[in-house]
């Protein structure tokens, strides 16, 4: 694993740590993040255990986590990263060969604040990091509604109600609607109030069930029974 020094002044670009156990992949990702002026990859990790723990000694504001990686694998990487209570600030990207496969929702329900393919274009890439680090879900609304129809096909939860408590009805119903795939503009125009409202209600949502990002939001949502998955 390799890692140079963070910076910490104003302004600084967003720092990226990439955990991939292909030296070949670490090094086209890099060639792209560093081109940018406003991105940085601060380290590279080549398995889950030194993902994590040069997430610890890095901060990295993004990781860009594979899933397939010997011992420790990305999706437990990323739990503990989630988990620790010193990383509340890092944001984890799943990369992922496989498309929309199991492993998507196992990275989201770990704390994955999102997922993209490996075989995105480079703009997309890019995008993804800007999305992740400003503390936003990669969540596209289509890829959301297959993910969640696809792969929530577990028993209901025993209590389908229990947390729901929390929320007020209109929280309920936007968090329903986040669940749903759509943005906060899509909400804001469903439910006839303004997009900086819709923002408001999702950030209580979130602060109230203690979900990291809106990518937690979708999990808890289905989880808690609050909205059910079509299935085919």
């Amino acid at each position: 694993m390799t890692d140079r020094a963070p910076e910490a002044t104003a302004g600084r670009p967003v720092r990226v740590l990439l955990a991939d156990d292909q030296a070949l992949m670490r090094a086209g990702f890099r060639a792209l993040l560093d081109a940018e002026d406003d991105l940085l990859v601060v380290g590279e990790a080549a398995d889950g255990a030194s993902a994590v723990q040069l997430s610890r000694r890095l901060r990295p504001d993004v990781v860009l986590m594979d899933v397939q990686m010997p011992g420790l694998d990305g999706i437990e990487a990323t739990r503990r990263i989630a988990a620790d209570p010193d990383l509340t600030a890092v944001r984890v990207l799943i990369l992922t060969n496989y498309g929309l496969d199991s492993y998507v929702f196992a990275a989201l329900r770990a704390g994955a604040s999102g997922f993209l393919l490996k075989d995105a274009d480079p703009a997309d890439l890019l995008q993804a990091v800007a999305v992740v680090a400003r503390g936003d879900a990669l969540l596209a609304p289509a890829v959301t509604r297959t993910l969640i129809s696809e792969f929530v096909t577990g028993p209901p939860p025993a209590d389908p109600a229990a947390g729901r408590d929390v929320l007020t009805a209109r929280e309920q119903e936007v968090v329903e609607l986040v669940a749903r795939g759509l943005t906060n503009d899509d909400i804001a125009e469903r439910m006839v109030i303004s997009p900086l409202t819709a923002k408001t209600h999702v950030n209580r949502a979130m602060t109230k069930l203690h979900c990291r990002d809106r990518a937690q939001l979708v999990v808890w949502a289905y989880e808690s029974g609050l909205v059910t998955p079509r299935r085919r």
